[in-house]
This record gives C-alpha cells, structure tokens and sequence, in this order.
C-alpha cells in the first residue's frame, strides 16, 4: 500500500501556501500543522495510529479572504484528494435535496481519478508501444495467408516474399510516425462505444449510492461495443493511449488504493456553514428545513462513520473536515455543541487591507497583473504596470469594499476588468503585434472613476 508521500515540514508547508495566499498567518500555521500531523501519525506504532484522530478546524471570515484556497492549496501540496461543497446545499433527511454522505462519495470519486492518472503514468511507454502498432496495422496492415509467395531470386536486393517487403515497409512506416511526420493522415480505428446509458427508475424510495450501483451494474453487464472512427493519426494516438492505458490497469488495486487514499490523506471543505446555524435570518434554508437536522446529519461523517461508495465502504474517522463560514448573522456559538466539539481549532481570518491588495497584485505565483500580461503576450503584444498605479488599484478596490459591500480579494477581479476591458477588446485589431502597453495611474483613475463616484451604480457590481 502507497505510503502518505507528504513529508514537507510545517514551516515548509507554510512557505508553500505563501507563494499563492497572501497574509492569514494564523490560518496557515493551523492547516500546515494538521497536515503534518498527518504524516506524524502514519509513522507512530500501530497500536495507537488507529486512535489519533485530525483536529478539523473551523475557519472563520469575510468571503474571498483566502478560506477556501487555503483549503485547496494543502490538497495540492499534499497530493491528496479534495472535494468542497456547501453545507446550504444539503438538507435534513426526509426532505428532497442532497445527503451528506454524497461528499465522501465525491472524494472517494476524487480519488479514484488521481489514482488512476498516476497508474496510467506508469503504464504509459508500454500503452505507447502497443498503440504504435495499432497505428501501423492500420496503416500497413500485416500479411495473411502464405507468406511466402511471390519469391525472387537468391542474390538479388529485391525482398525474397512479400512478407518482407511488408515489413521493411512496416519499419519505414514506424519511423514516420515516432517522428510525427504522418500525425495529420487520417485513418480508421475502433473505438470502445458507451453502451451503458443513464438508468431511470419510477418510483421513489432509493438512494444515490443505490442508483449508482445499478446503474454501474446494469453497464457491466451490457455488452461493450466497438465502433469505427476516421481520425488524424494525432488523435488516433490520444484515444487509443487513453484506451490501452486503461486496458493495463488493475481497477481492484486502484479502488483500494484510492480508499486509503481517501481515508487517510482526504480533505473535505465545507463552505457556508454558519448558514445551517440557528442564528439570524440569512441561515434559513427554506420554510420546512431544519438546518439543526443538517447538523445532525453532518455529525456522524465528521464524527466519524463507514459510509458506502461504489467503490467499497469507507470510513470517515481520519478525513479532515475543514469548515469555513463569514458568521455575520450567526455565531460558531450558534452551532449544536456536538457539531462544535467535532471543530476544535477555530482560526479567525483577516480583513484584507489596502497593504494586503496590493501584494496580491504582484506577489502571488498567478497574481492577475502576472495572468494578464500572459494574457495579451499571447497576442504577441507586451503588457506593463507601473508601482504607482498598482497603488491605486489596490486603494481602489478597498475603498470599494469599504463603501458598497466587502468581498474580498474577489472585488480586484472586478476592478482589473474594468480597468482593462477596453484594451483587451482593442487587441489584435486596433492594438497590433508587438505593441507596447503601460498602465499608469493617470489611465487607472480615467478608466475606474465611475467605479468609486456612483455608489449606486457600485450596488449592481460584483
């Protein structure tokens, strides 16, 4: 069984997280230690591995403050599966709507598509070559019958049969398309057909799990069937090499896999939870739900319970569950006390300041003065912003939030496409190739003006 592969210390982990999020310190060093937790725990005796359980951490702020792309970014720097979901969207059951066990089911699903990317990898230059051939045969397709037929004379270049003319023609062939010098010829492949198509049941009374079973059982007993395709020899390789890939594989193995996988390295976010909260309006659901029954209901996966996939059972016990919510209508106080028990680490998050804007602007590793540069790069056209006029973006964007409604690192996406919307429509036809554009702080007053003036224009602005 494959091993937790995360072995970046906490402060590492850290320094990860800061090349994409800027400040929120505190929440940070809380989900680098339970991530490193993780891997402490996977290396103490096994007697006591079994009893540690995560520290699931409730995060606390204002949207677009960086909660869940803290979230995501640990599941990317540990290799592990992710699913996020919203606790709004669930309902208590009995009522019609999603049920929370639908969130393990997503990540087992999360992880058995990582698992098999990873299987596929390893199984690549073999599915290669057996493509390769699939290729050849249906360029050149190798002899039948008599191979011996049509001999030449002895001493003579000429090939003795025709079986050898075919395969020096084979070879010839083979060279050509490792060197990619017939990827626009087309030819005729089989492809394996969907034969399962999507199974309807009248009636109520089943469950998701139950439906997916059936469905995934009736496609397996359905015979699979082949269909013909014209197709570049460039998408032939892709096809078959998905195909033949996915042939070589040892789909137990990978369930496994990706059950353990789940269990031991998966993380489950669970955005908007101060809307099931009993405090304030803004948490109702609907006339009839009980957000106190989603409550209820989320306990026993947070707790820690066998929840069954179609991939096997799995169990809940070492998945981090981090929650997150704004609380301006309620309080984490709001929440049932078991629920509140099963978050033990509570990390409030920071307001972002104007400081804070503009580091955003030009730190992070896909800052969007850094995505729209690559942007019109693409049309060959160089995109610049000087220091001053990055400072009144950021003074912008806050002064914005300040005055309309506070959303976060989220209102720069606003500002910036104002800011460049007009430049972005110019190119390539106004603005050509190799042209030179530099935003100062002159234009970004110009252009985002309107913006900060017409507050009731601002109301309508995301």
């Amino acid at each position: 069984m494959s091993e937790i592969k995360n072995d970046l210390t906490p402060k590492q982990i850290v320094e990860e997280l800061d090349k994409y999020i800027i400040g929120q310190k505190d929440a940070k060093r809380n989900v680098a230690i339970a991530l490193r937790n993780r891997w402490r725990r996977m290396n103490v005796k096994e007697e006591i591995q079994g009893e540690i359980v995560p520290n699931n951490i409730l995060l606390i702020g204002s949207t677009g403050v960086g909660k869940t792309e803290i979230a995501r970014r640990l599941a990317k720097i540990a290799d592990a599966p992710f699913t996020k979901v919203e606790a709004s969207k669930f309902t208590e059951v009995g009522y019609v709507g999603r049920d929370v066990e639908s969130m393990v089911r997503d990540l087992v699903e999360q992880a058995v598509n990582m698992v098999k990317v990873s299987k596929k990898e390893e199984v690549k230059e073999k599915a290669a070559e057996v493509v390769e051939g699939l290729i050849l045969d249906a360029l050149i397709p190798p002899l039948k019958g008599n191979p011996n037929a049509f001999s030449t004379k002895v001493g003579s270049d000429e090939p003795e049969n025709e079986a050898e003319l075919n395969e020096q023609t084979r070879a010839r062939f083979r060279e050509k398309i490792r060197k990619g010098e017939l990827d626009d010829r087309k030819i005729e492949i089989d492809v394996t057909a969907n034969s399962s198509g999507n199974v309807g049941m009248i009636g109520g009374g089943m469950d998701e799990a139950s439906m997916i079973n059936i469905q995934e059982m009736i496609g397996n007993m359905m015979p699979k069937k082949k269909k013909k395709r014209k197709v570049t020899i460039a998408e032939a390789r892709k096809i078959l090499l998905e195909e033949e890939a996915s042939k070589m594989i040892d789909m137990d193995e990978v369930k496994e896999e990706a059950i353990y996988k789940a269990e031991n390295t998966g993380i489950i976010f669970i955005d908007e939870v101060d809307k099931i909260a009993k405090g304030g309006e803004a948490g109702k659901s609907g006339p009839d739900v009980s957000r106190e029954g989603v409550q209820r209901d989320l306990l026993p996966i947070v707790e820690g319970s066998a929840v069954n996939t179609k991939y096997g059972i799995i169990n809940t016990d070492h998945i981090l569950f981090v929650a997150a919510g704004a609380f301006h209508f309620s309080k984490p106080s709001d929440l049932i006390p078991e629920l509140q028990g099963r978050f033990p680490i509570r990390v409030e998050l920071d307001n972002l300041t104007k400081a804070d804007f503009l580091r955003i602007l030009t730190e992070p590793k896909n800052a969007l003065t850094k995505q729209y540069e690559a942007l019109v790069a693409a049309e060959e056209v160089k995109l610049t912003f000087q220091d001053e006029a990055l400072e009144e973006i950021a003074e912008m964007a806050f002064q914005i939030n300040e005055e309309v409604e506070n959303i976060g690192a989220r209102r720069l996406h606003t500002v910036m496409s104002k800011l460049l919307n007009e430049i972005l429509f110019d190119i390539p036809d106004t603005i050509g190739p190799n042209a030179q554009i530099v935003i100062d702080k002159a234009l970004v007053q110009e252009k985002l003006e309107g913006l900060v003036k017409d507050k009731d224009l601002s109301r309508y602005i995301l």
